[in-house]
């Protein structure tokens, strides 16, 4: 004789029990719009250069750049984030290509504007790290210490310039204290209150960001622990986070993603301004590499990873893998 108390009442697997069903029930999607593209444009070079370290992934010539600009836009990418890589003969050490309305960056902004106008978000990392000798992301003292003020001088001309470039957001991602404040002040002195700024809010000393290094042809040597975020501390995110928000963000970012989803989670919690996530280059690369060992699936991998930054809180998620997502993502429809 069959007890049949002794079965669960409760099942919910029977909301799991086809893709139609589960597909109803998704609590968190991807949608084209989440994304941001981040872009590496290289000055002097006559085609695209592989990045060793991010299959995939090139140092943009500008006319490739304006062509994965069209492409971000015809999938339905929200942004691209453009990242400058000058000659190493222009590097010095307070960054002067950077500021240089005819530098890399600023001339890149301008293609990419003229070529996607307003349909796509042009987007531009503000900070010296690419352009200076030294690798920092702002100016030296004498006793080889990052000077915080001395920086801010140089992110303010850095905000005027790549607004008038074309950038519709600026990105300041030097963790100078002050930043966000003395940049958007200097974007209202020459009356640009239409540019947002997305605040690198928690950005931890990841040592993630290696392949990044080769991608923008990174000077460094040594770390950038006094300025960027131990990654021991998630009070000291929520104390950034309160002050990028008295100064003035638009918008709040926590980078790396993937090993920091605690702390995406508690400013998604804390805020009502959009929040974002950097899946940066090592997040990037470690899938890409595992995928190609046979290790993983790669196409399920990526998507995981994606839809876990969201579920976290992320409204909008830079990755390296933007507009293929969103191509895959149209096609399933």
């Amino acid at each position: 004789m069959t007890t049949y108390g002794s079965f669960p009442g409760t099942r919910p697997r029977r909301l799991r029990t086809s893709p139609v069903m589960r597909r109803m029930v998704a609590e968190t999607r991807l949608h084209p719009a989440d994304f941001i593209l981040p872009a590496f444009v290289r000055e002097g070079v006559a085609e695209p250069v592989p990045i060793s370290s991010m299959p995939g992934v090139v140092q943009h010539t500008r006319d490739s750049l304006k062509k994965a600009a069209a492409e971000a836009v015809a999938a339905g990418v929200s942004g691209i984030m453009l990242f400058g890589v000058p000659e190493e003969s222009k590097k010095d050490g307070v960054g002067t290509a950077g500021t240089d309305p005819d530098g890399i960056l600023q001339v890149a902004l301008r293609d990419v504007r003229a070529e996607v106008g307003d349909d796509l978000l042009v987007m531009s990392d503000l900070c010296l790290d690419e352009f200076t000798d030294h690798g920092h992301c702002g100016v030296l003292d004498d006793r080889g210490r990052v000077d915080n003020d001395a920086t801010l001088e140089r992110y303010a001309e850095m905000a005027q310039v790549q607004a008038d470039a074309g950038a519709h957001v600026v990105g300041p991602s030097g963790m100078m204290d002050g930043q966000i404040g003395v940049i958007r002040d200097a974007l209202d002195q020459i009356g640009r209150d239409d540019v947002a700024i997305l605040a690198y809010t928690a950005k931890y000393a990841s040592a993630f960001y290696g392949p990044f290094r080769e991608a923008v042809g990174s000077s460094l040597q040594g770390d950038r622990r006094t300025y960027q975020q131990d990654p021991a501390n998630l009070r000291e995110s929520m104390r950034e986070l309160e002050l990028d928000l008295e100064e003035g963000a638009d918008l709040v970012m926590v980078k790396p993603a993937g090993p920091y989803l605690d702390v995406l989670a508690k400013v998604a919690d804390a805020v009502d301004v959009p929040v974002v996530a950097y899946q940066i280059s090592g997040e990037y690369a470690m899938i890409e590499a595992a995928a190609e060992k046979g290790w993983i699936d790669r196409d399920k991998a990526i998507l995981e990873s994606l839809t876990g930054i969201r579920r976290a809180g992320a409204r909008t998620v830079l990755t390296y893998w933007a507009t293929e997502v969103a191509q895959q993502l149209n096609s399933a429809r």
